[in-house]
């Protein structure tokens, strides 16, 4: 290692960084090298997660890890979509979809997946019922 590379490493807290790159934790590390929710569960980016009243608390005592913990509280305020809380977490969204299947298996989300395209309305049928109302 360069003695500039040296320099541009630094422990904060319990983690490595690197000043230009950031963390020095590669995403298989945070999901204990799963590629796939437990859950078998597919994450749409749209799907909608929304926190349970199961979930615990930011100073509960908690075998979950930070990751976790962080997208329990990106959910705390209000309802966030898979690709909201990969940006907010800052995380890869793989890792994302992997955690969230942790913890959806564990009672701490609810996911609210979207409608099919095949499940909506026609649209012509849309367009006849906003023209049926308007003549009323």
């Amino acid at each position: 290692m360069t003695e500039d590379m040296t320099g541009a490493l630094r422990e904060q807290g319990s983690q490595w960084y690197d000043g230009e790159a950031g963390p020095l934790v590669r995403p298989y590390a945070m999901t204990g090298g799963r590629t796939k929710p437990a859950t078998g569960v597919r994450f749409d980016l749209i799907a909608l997660v929304t926190l349970d009243a199961a979930a615990p608390g930011p100073d509960e005592d908690t075998s979950l890890g930070p990751e976790h913990r962080a997208l329990i509280e990106l959910c705390r305020p209000e309802t966030q979509s898979v690709a909201e809380l990969a940006a907010g977490a800052d995380l890869p969204l793989g890792v994302v979809r992997v955690l969230l299947g942790d913890l959806l298996e564990l009672g701490c989300v609810t996911v609210s997946r979207p409608v099919p395209p095949a499940q909506l309305p026609d649209e012509r049928i849309l367009r006849e019922v906003i023209e049926g109302l308007r003549a009323l």
